[in-house]
């Protein structure tokens, strides 16, 4: 295990990437309950979905641990799975079955760019100043996360400037304005007590802060009512779900997936549009998250990134090996029945804990496979107890604003929109999108057009033409 995972050549230890791969799967083991209760909606049968998710995290984590040796864990995103069942479905009127092909196609399209290279060098691509802001941006990205999910805000909107869907989907204007809640709830509470927990271990150095913080602040909520015990024996049966996953699995491929998808010719160009979008944020919320916590934290080094630079094609480097299994991922999940499956942001609360190594990612896919069983179990921990986990690493990540030259302007506006954007839209694609732009728009302002890369103006364009088919449909 020591020679396979070069655990001493990364500076660290069995112990430490054991701790890292708990953390990072309690920060992101809500998806296990959150990703059925969002595709249900469009009428995959919930235990299908709950299957589905588990498994394509299995799999694409323990890709990514064992073939590109990485401490990131995947399953299927948020943010993506509501754009396929509220846009895709909801909105576009595709059926369930065709939203899965769609997913499909676009893990295709993932693997076939990161083959031909094109997915590394978007990354060689990127100045410097915006890695250090997207890696800043991440940072606020994922303390909003926290704040959010521990409920520590709260956003009033008035009359008229909101509309409520017909699943109950509330979509407010920019009138909304975010305030701090009252704390009169528990679970309010509750996320101040994991905080200051978590602040406190933190300071006093003590190993396992972070694991140490999340399981407390879970105890600490049972007596407060927050954590809810009797959910340990609800739920579907298992054997129920492997039925319905029986019905789900490769529909995608089959006649009312693909073939359905692309009978009508009359539309081609929404199916088009729609799997462009999928893959550009797919692609691009991968990207940022590698670059936001791998350059940081050592994981990916200055020498990988000179061999990553130099190799061409192939996958010689971590990241290129770490970008191919992201790419697997999302068509592995289509398969069994889920939206695209994604490198989860989330991975930065097992990189604060100490992970370096894939050995973390093997430990996160081990989990997820026995949440099958224990899923109320790994329920019980509630958005209150890893909150204070995000917001503690988002703080960590953001010192890399620290090397940016603030006084220059034409570094600061792309990286000020980059970083700003990312976490109050919360989404790293749409952060990155507005970096490239500015960056764009400052280095032709200023005649400088021989400084951009061409990969980086291609991206800047495919952002672009994304905004506007966004508009359209």
């Amino acid at each position: 295990m020591e020679k396979f995972f070069g655990l001493k050549e990364s500076g660290t230890s069995f112990g430490t990437e054991l701790i890292a791969g708990v953390t990072t799967f309690f920060a992101m083991s809500y998806i296990i309950f959150v990703n059925p209760a969002i595709l249900a909606q469009t009428g995959i049968p919930w235990g299908a979905v709950f299957l589905a998710t588990i498994l394509a995290a299995v799999a694409a984590t323990l890709f990514m641990g064992l073939y590109a040796n990485v401490p990131y864990a995947l399953a299927p995103g948020m943010g993506l799975n509501a754009f396929f069942t509220y846009t895709v479905v909801f909105a576009l009127g595709f059926t369930w079955q065709e939203a899965l092909a769609m997913v499909f196609v676009c893990g295709i399209i993932n693997i076939l760019i990161t083959i031909s290279s094109f997915r590394k060098q978007i990354i060689i691509s990127i100045p410097k100043y915006l890695h250090n802001g997207i890696s800043g941006g991440i940072g606020i990205f994922i303390a909003y996360t926290g704040l959010k999910n521990g409920g520590l805000l709260e956003f009033t909107f008035d009359p008229g400037t909101y509309d409520i869907l017909e699943s109950g989907t509330v979509i407010g204007s920019s009138a909304g304005v975010p305030a701090l809640v009252n704390f009169t709830s528990a679970g309010s509470i509750l996320t101040l007590i994991g905080l200051a927990i978590t602040v406190v271990l933190l300071i006093k150095n003590v190993k396992g802060a972070i694991i140490i913080g999340i399981l407390a602040t879970t105890v600490i909520g049972i007596p407060m009512g927050v954590v809810d015990l009797s959910s340990l024996g609800g739920g579907s049966s298992v054997g129920q779900a492997f039925e319905e996953l029986g019905s789900v699995m490769g529909v995608a491929l089959g006649k009312e997936g693909l073939i359905s998808l692309f009978s009508d010719p009359d539309r081609y160009l929404l199916v088009f549009m729609t799997v462009f979008a999928f893959s550009l944020s797919d692609t691009f919320d991968t990207i940022g998250t590698f670059i936001g916590t791998g350059r940081q934290s050592g994981i990916f080094t200055q020498e990988d990134e000179d061999l990553m630079m130099e190799s061409g094609r192939g996958f010689k480097s971590k990241m290129d090996r770490a970008l191919f299994a992201d790419s697997i991922g999302t068509s592995v999940g289509a398969i069994l029945g889920t939206s695209n499956t994604t490198t989860f942001v989330e991975s930065a609360a097992g990189i604060g804990a100490g992970g370096r190594t894939g050995l973390a990612s093997v430990v996160v896919a081990v989990l997820f496979l026995l949440s099958i069983f224990l899923a109320p179990l790994a329920g019980l921990v509630p958005a209150q107890a890893t909150a204070p986990a995000l917001i503690i690493v988002g703080v960590m990540m953001i010192s890399s604003f620290k090397d940016i030259d603030w006084l220059d302007l034409e570094v600061a506006i792309p990286t000020f929109f980059s970083s700003i954007f990312m976490g109050l839209t919360y989404s790293i694609s749409y952060g990155i999108a507005a970096g490239f732009i500015f960056h764009c728009l400052i280095k032709l302002a200023l005649g400088k057009k021989d400084e951009l890369h061409p990969i980086l103006i291609v991206s800047t364009v495919l952002f672009i033409v994304n905004f506007v088919l966004m508009a359209i449909i």
